[in-house]
């Protein structure tokens, strides 16, 4: 598992500033996957886990009610990108951390979001972030996850600009993630009206 991880975060580190410069435009509905977990965040803290160069972690600043000043985090295994998003986002808090060890007390936030970042993370390790997302959740907050549908993994070995790495994406069908999700103790939101590439769960 470390082994895995020191890879993902090489891989990013490397491909940090490319990264940023490429991957601007977003995916269809995500203003409104994004405004759905502002409103059942309730108010409270937002963790944007894998946030790479911070672009999502300012959208969701920018979707808070102006009433509201509830803090987003972002988080990113990868220092290279943490330092992207604090150059491109001074005034936002980013933090170095992995998904499957978050260092937040229990029921810290009303929302997490993880948009497009567990499809690097083995199989079998997923379960693990899933129960730290349920972890630091507060009882009524809801989970936002973003993914690539399919049931193949892939070995990308360069990208953004051809740049070195040693990632593999993972695939996983909407029924696999929620019944690990629901392993993990957490309940699909029904309600949710979003593209088929991502879920919403409540805690």
């Amino acid at each position: 598992m470390t082994d895995v991880l020191e890879r993902i975060r090489e891989s990013y580190n490397t491909v940090a500033t490319s990264y940023a410069e490429r991957v601007v435009d977003g995916a269809d509905g995500e203003v409104e996957s994004f405004d759905l977990l502002s409103k059942l965040a309730a108010g409270r803290p937002i963790l944007d886990a894998g946030c790479g160069p911070g672009r999502t972690t300012a959208l969701l600043a920018e979707r808070a009610p102006a009433a509201d000043p509830s803090p987003v985090i972002g988080l990113d295994l990868s220092p290279g990108m943490i330092e992207v998003a604090r150059r491109d986002h001074p005034d936002l808090d980013f933090r170095v951390g992995s998904m499957t060890a978050l260092e937040f007390p229990d029921e810290t936030f009303g929302g997490v979001v993880s948009w497009w970042s567990i499809i690097h993370l083995p199989r079998d390790v997923v379960p693990a972030a899933l129960a730290e997302f349920h972890r630091v959740l507060a009882p009524g907050g809801a989970l936002l996850i973003g993914f690539h549908v399919g049931t193949e993994s892939n070995h990308k070995t360069s990208g953004y600009g051809d740049l070195p790495m040693d990632v593999y994406v993972h695939r996983w069908l909407p029924e696999q993630l929620t019944d690990l999700a629901v392993a993990a103790g957490l309940t699909p939101y029904e309600d949710a009206e979003i593209p088929g590439d991502r879920l919403v769960f409540r805690k």
